[in-house]
């Protein structure tokens, strides 16, 4: 590849990391080297055990669980920070030395935006990025700074969700 880019997959609507993973298959079945990677999410996702099949695709998961970010007391904010940056400088540190061509970020914008992540550490990552490192971002509420390194922004936007009707997350469908 001679030029990376930069996706961000966001919206209110259903499917920014079922977006993620298509184009992880799709770059895995090129032959490419693809590196996964969640925030925010415990590593059990549906969508992890068939990726973790694929011989070309790297899952690394976060697998601690804080709970949702606006919940969490300050100190189980600061166990998350730690967590989470750690998470993130060795996700990077992996991507590149480790030669891969694609990096997924789901759910980055929201660590970002909650400020689960050192934000220089992914800031600094993009701009000098390895030139045939291509990355996706995945969540809603992309920060503006993040916005400015996109090649694709992509959002994915809910018109009708069955959760309105009384219906939960379905295992295989949501996660």
């Amino acid at each position: 590849m001679a030029e990376s880019c930069v996706h961000i997959y966001t919206g209110d609507g259903k499917g920014k990391t079922t977006a993620a993973v298509g184009l992880a298959v799709r770059f895995a079945g090129n032959g490419g080297k693809v590196l996964f990677t969640q925030f925010l999410k415990d590593g059990t996702s549906s969508e992890l055990r068939i990726l973790k099949q694929i011989p070309e695709i790297t899952v690394y998961s976060a697998e601690k669980k804080f709970g949702f970010t606006f919940r969490m007391d300050e100190e189980t904010k600061r166990q998350a920070r730690a967590y989470y940056d750690h998470y993130l400088a060795e996700a990077l540190r992996r991507a590149t030395e480790d030669a891969y061509g694609l990096l997924v970020l789901d759910e980055i914008c929201a660590a970002y935006r909650a400020e689960m992540i050192n934000r220089k550490r992914l800031l600094a990552f993009l701009e000098q990025r390895p030139q045939n490192l291509e990355v996706v971002l995945t969540g809603r509420d992309p920060a503006e700074e993040l916005l400015a390194y996109a090649d694709y922004v992509s959002e994915v936007r809910k018109i009708k969700h069955p959760f309105e009707s009384g219906i939960t997350a379905r295992e295989g469908i949501e996660y």
